[in-house]
Parts: structure tokens; sequence; C-alpha cells
């Protein structure tokens, strides 16, 4: 997680439970290397940006050395090694991931953790109200899954975020390409189709790892899985990015039920 920066709940014994809610920010502070020091609009998300530290250096290393890796999600790593990974990271080590590390070994880390987490980051509690996004189309599809991403705790929003940005840009490189001197950039193989039917059963879990039917989903469920997480990737800079009229809306209720966090934010900006 991370620290809270100059923390809301400082105001009174009990924050807001709208801001909790909605995690509204603005486009440009998506990017989680944005500084307090310069001058930026006003936000109503008042914490700092909480991604695990070990998600954080699995999607940087696979950017950096694994976009032109074939299959980069579907080949075999090194069980030794990535259990050697994972005991270091769960022991609060700083863990350096460079070119010297497979980037095998790192894609299944980072499918471990997600599966492995104790509540998965899409919260077992809106698993049934994501799925059946499935059934929609068009616009009343991504305004749902809007809605349904502002209910996301903060830390699972942002670590949601920071893996659809990432998945996202690995789609992008699923297929070849060329470079400037004509040579072939080979592609990944890994379209937002492929990487939902991999990384889908770790995201939307209905039932704990090891639990009785945990891995007993029908066909409806895992088509379903598939197509929300797949639209998920395509879409994930839109639906994090909240509208000016959301933002309005937002602010005047919040005027009427929370008039203190106004003061706040204003003396904020």
């Amino acid at each position: 997680g991370a620290m809270s920066v100059d923390s809301i709940a400082d105001l009174s014994d009990n924050a807001s439970e709208l801001l909790e809610a909605l995690q509204l920010s603005h486009p440009h502070e998506l990017d989680p290397r944005r500084s307090r020091g310069k001058k930026r609009l006003l936000s109503l998300n008042p914490l700092s940006w909480q991604v695990p530290r070990i998600v954080e250096r699995c999607c940087t290393h696979l950017e950096t050395h694994g976009l032109q890796t074939v299959g980069i999600f579907r080949v075999g790593s090194s069980k030794k090694r990535v259990q050697q990974l994972r005991e270091e990271f769960d022991r609060g080590l700083d863990v350096f991931l460079d070119e010297h590390q497979s980037v095998h070994d790192v894609a299944a880390l980072l499918k471990e953790f997600l599966r492995d987490m104790p509540d998965p980051l899409i919260p077992r509690e809106l698993y049934g109200a994501f799925l059946s996004t499935a059934t929609m189309e068009g616009p009343a599809q991504l305004d749902t899954l809007q809605l349904l991403l502002f209910l996301l705790p903060p830390c699972h929003a942002d670590t949601l975020l920071r893996l659809l940005r990432f998945l996202g840009e690995v789609a992008r490189h699923a297929e070849s390409s060329w470079d400037p001197q004509g040579h072939e950039i080979p592609g990944n193989k890994m379209t937002a189709s492929n990487l939902a039917t991999v990384f889908g059963p770790n995201i939307l879990q209905k039932e704990k790892p090891g639990e009785k039917d945990a891995c007993a989903l029908n066909f409806e469920d895992s088509a379903a899985i598939i197509l929300v997480l797949q639209r998920l990737i395509e879409h994930h800079h839109s639906l994090f990015t909240v509208s000016p009229e959301m933002q309005c809306d937002v602010l005047r209720r919040l005027f009427q039920t929370d008039p203190d966090v106004i003061e706040y934010l204003l003396r904020r900006k």
C-alpha cells in the first residue's frame, strides 16, 4: 500500500464514504509519476498511488524486456526460480528485476500473485455484477463497468489500472511490425482476448482458491470473465477517467454532506 497524503480522515472521525467509493481523478493524474510539487487541477482522490511493489516491479520488467517475447504468458517457467523470487518479495526485500531475470519467470510470478491474493483484485462481492455486464453492448456496457470500477477499494483500483495499462501495452505489441530500417520486430501473439483468457480467472474469482468448486466454472461464466476483462483492457483509459460533469455532480453532493471536505479540497487547489 501507500501512505495517505494529507489524509481527509484527519478532518473528522468518519472519512467521507462518498470519497472512498468514488476514486475520481483527472486524466493527467493517472500517471503514477505525478509529483506533489507540480500545480494541478482539483482532484477528489486524497490518496497516493497504491500499487504493491511486486506488481509494479513485474509490470515494469515485462514492459522493458518482454513485449517482443512470443507467448509471454504461455511458455513454461522455472518453478524453483519463481519460488525464490516470491520468497524474497514475501520477506520484504527490495527485489531488483533486471535483464538477467527470465521474462517467463517474472510473468509467472505476476500471475501467481494475482491468483493467490486473499481477496482478488476485483472483490468477490462484485463478481456477479461485473459478469452481468457481459450481456450488455456498446455504451451501456462501458458505463456500467465504469460505475462498478468506482466501487473498488483504492488499492484495488490503482493496482487494477496498473495491470490493465500493462496488458494494453502487451496487446499493442501482439502483431509483428517493422523498424525504420525494414527489420521485422516479432509480435508476442498475445492479443487482448488471449490476455483476458490467461488473466481473467485470476482477477475475477467466484470462490477462494482451494475451496470446493473453486475451479468448477461453467462455460457461460468462463466466457463472460474473458469478455469482461477484454473490455477492461481495451477501454481502461476511458473507464478510469471521470467526466467533468460527474465530478461537478459529486462536488454538489459533497457540499451538502461533507462541507469540510469541500473546503479542504479548495485549499489544496
